[in-house]
């Protein structure tokens, strides 16, 4: 099964909000798992396009009970620990993508250059070995020239 890790604030700006929407339905179209925090901004609007194309969406959660789960999450993974869970988000993808972000997104960016995941980043924090890109097209073509190299 191919799982993508996608983050991004949770705050996302409108355009943000757009790509990341985009490419959650991308992804589905693709039979790909949408893997994120599960909670509002970036990770709501990947998993609101991934179920409108019929796609699987995981939430890793910070919470013991998930209830600030967006309602696109289909597997809440209730953690309890808050920003802690950042490098689970990471580890349970092929890849990340990140759109846009803050300092849990520069954290998460951290933990999957340190597990040396391949990482695309979108109007995100420029750093070495991330992939910067500047559209959704560039996106995907990262992320299936990604899956036919394995």
């Amino acid at each position: 099964m191919k799982a993508i890790s996608v983050i991004g604030s949770s705050t996302a700006t409108e355009e943000e909000y757009e790509v990341a929407y985009d490419l959650g339905k991308e992804l589905a179209r693709r039979n790909i798992v949408v893997i994120c925090g599960g909670r509002t901004g970036v990770m709501e609007a990947v998993c609101k396009g991934a179920k409108e194309e019929g796609g699987l969406t995981i939430g890793i959660m910070p919470s013991y009970d998930g209830h600030e789960a967006n309602p696109y999450v289909d597997i809440k993974i209730n953690t309890g620990m808050s920003w802690n869970r950042n490098p689970i988000v990471v580890a349970s993808g092929d890849m990340v993508v990140a759109v846009g972000g803050h300092w849990g997104t520069l954290s998460e960016i951290a933990y999957a250059l340190i597990l040396e995941k391949f990482v695309v980043g979108y109007r995100t924090h420029k750093i070495e070995g991330v992939k910067m890109v500047g559209s959704l097209e560039e996106i995907l073509r990262e992320v299936d020239g990604f899956y036919s190299s394995r």
